[in-house]
């Protein structure tokens, strides 16, 4: 039996679902100039989340790329990466507003445009965000695939164009069982006036679960740390429900 599932994401577009533990997400470029900004929660506790600064400080790197993990804020590991044609991605330059979205793309309203208004990043994560139960205080940090951010000498960011193309694809895979809040909308540094229209594939691939001979396990030090976490905060799970009595 196939159990396959696929989305295609529409340029503006959002989603959000849950992807069990084990179970990988792929996600393909259908066009230049991609940009899906993810925010990541603990599905079975939502106010554990993905955190950026340990996720980066944690892993000495200011991109994400094969083998860098996703943390949460307590200290385990949500999602790992085990592909990439790419190389980098970006997880510091956050998201579009609606203010920016106007002030860059020029003022647009769904009464007027309807499907065809420019969305920001803020506006569909809220609406996300809400239909899972949270609300606009649970907005926090993304991970931006296909983009590519990087900082000068002066420490001035900057956005580099053409980074993506179509074909490029990067795979998650969840660690434990994860809220996906996704939205397809521009990088706030990109610096083209016209509101990019490109899609993106989401696919359920196959994938072999962690071990201790893991790649993305291996890959630091920290990132073994971080899979310890979470297979004993699984393993203990496990124990508490067998038996049918909860300890």
């Amino acid at each position: 039996m196939n159990n396959a599932w696929k989305l295609k994401l529409e340029p503006g577009a959002k989603w959000s679902g849950v992807v069990g533990r084990g179970k990988a997400i792929r996600f393909t470029s259908l066009q230049e100039h991609s940009n899906v900004s993810l925010m990541l929660f603990h599905a079975k506790d939502l106010s554990e989340r993905y955190n950026m600064p340990d996720t980066l400080k944690a892993q000495h790197t200011s991109h994400l790329t094969k083998g860098n993990v996703l943390l949460s804020d307590n200290g385990r590991v949500l999602a790992s990466i085990v592909e990439d044609t790419l190389g980098w991605h970006d997880p510091i330059g956050g998201y579009t507003t609606r203010k920016l979205t106007d002030e860059k793309y020029g003022l647009t309203t769904y009464q007027e445009e309807r499907n065809a208004w420019n969305r920001s990043g803020e506006e569909n994560f809220i609406v996300e965000l809400i239909r899972n139960g949270m609300q606009r205080r649970d907005l926090g940090p993304t991970v931006n695939l296909f983009s590519k951010v990087y900082c000068g000498e002066d420490g001035t960011m900057h956005f580099e164009q053409d980074h993506a193309s179509d074909g490029d694809f990067i795979t998650l895979r969840m660690e434990m069982d994860v809220l996906v809040v996704i939205s397809n909308t521009p990088h706030p540094l990109n610096p083209e006036t016209t509101y990019p229209l490109a899609s993106v594939e989401l696919e359920s691939v196959p994938a072999v679960p962690s071990n201790p001979l893991d790649y993305c396990v291996n890959y630091r030090p920290e990132n073994r740390r971080a899979f310890e976490n979470t297979w004993q905060y699984y393993a203990l799970q496990e124990q508490a429900f067998s038996g049918g009595v909860r300890l």
